[in-house]
């Protein structure tokens, strides 16, 4: 059988869900300016819908269209290269990217969408096997590998190397509370540094300390050594090796780099305390921020993490409730009608 005999006609479309972290621990920079990471890598169904098509007649390349978001786009990158590793020439294609995950936020909005227009080029012409998505994923940047097929990773190396875990046997609710401006994550690490936060707070302002006997944080600078890293990779993975919904304990749901987005962005502080007003058992930024996420885990979630979004109406951007989702929520369609 031929590529042709497994490319799928177009239209297409794909979802590309938003990711959150629960949990983020940051190492040591490496020669590649990247900084070595352990955290677990959620989709929610909070996502993007992309759409692809036969390009206009006289199109000379392939286009992305994003209404709403200016300058390059990642999904763009993601096609060229595509079609530069399977020589796939079967004409020009149109990627439309409608766009509700918020840019420059820490929800992986725009790796979200490189990952699902890889999908969508090899679904559309029979090419590119999940390896070697993979491999281009790893190219456009750290978060995008773990979207090619959403899910729940836990992720190390600069994020590229993935593991993957059980989906949860019961989905929890998750408040999102995005800004109105985003954040520049080369800006957050640089301040993280910069402030040297090490891990002194946990989600809701709860204490923590480090254990010591395993390498705690170093002094100076942001980066913990391997070995604290290690120690939070294995914690992770017996936490959540059952399909635990979410780790037992608080700690592991730390992020490294919380400090130095408040520092930017103080409304980050507010949404914090927002969340937890209405409901939220647990609340952190996600990623490099500033988006701030409320987490209901026990009995109907969803429900409470809805009823919380509409306490807080007004607010804006407008507060969004999603769940855990895995790869089938993402997975490559004909357009609804």
């Amino acid at each position: 059988m031929t590529p042709a005999d497994h490319a799928l006609p177009l239209p297409l479309r794909a979802l590309a869900p938003a990711k959150i972290n629960l949990g983020l621990f940051v190492g040591p920079k490496r020669e590649d300016s990247r900084h070595e990471l352990v955290s677990v890598m959620q989709s929610i169904s909070f996502a993007d819908e992309l759409t692809l098509e036969h390009a206009p007649a006289g199109a000379e390349r392939d286009e992305v269209v994003c209404p709403g978001v200016a300058g390059e786009n990642l999904a763009a990158r993601a096609l060229e290269l595509f079609r530069g590793a399977t020589a796939w020439d079967e004409g020009w294609v149109r990627l439309t990217i409608d766009k509700r995950v918020p840019v420059a936020a820490g929800l992986g909005g725009g790796s979200a969408d490189a990952a699902a227009a890889l999908r969508l080029a090899s679904a559309a012409s029979g090419l590119g096997d999940e390896d070697l998505l993979l491999l281009l994923a790893g190219e456009l940047g750290a978060d995008v590998p773990a979207q090619v097929s959403p899910g729940r990773w836990l992720a190390t190396g600069a994020g590229e190397l993935l593991e993957v875990l059980p989906d949860p046997v019961s989905p929890f609710g998750v408040l999102v509370l995005a800004q109105a401006t985003g954040l520049s994550t080369a800006e957050v690490y640089a301040t993280a540094d910069r402030l040297a936060c090490l891990p002194a707070v946990c989600p809701l302002g709860m204490p923590f300390r480090a254990p010591p006997a395993i390498g705690g944080p170093r002094t100076g600078d942001l980066a913990h050594d391997a070995f604290f890293l290690a120690e939070r990779r294995q914690a992770l993975r017996r936490a959540l090796e059952l399909g635990a919904a979410l780790p037992g304990e608080a700690d592991l749901l730390h992020n490294d780099l919380q400090e130095a987005a408040v520092a930017l962005c103080p409304a980050v502080g507010q949404a914090l305390e927002q969340a937890g007003e209405v409901g939220a058992e647990v609340a952190f930024v996600s990623g490099s921020g500033p988006t701030v996420v409320g987490l209901f885990a026990r009995a109907n979630g969803l429900a409470r993490a809805q009823r919380a979004a509409a306490g807080l109406a007004g607010r804006e951007p407008p507060p969004v409730a999603a769940v855990p989702v895995d790869a089938s929520f993402a997975g490559v369609q004909r357009p609804r009608t």
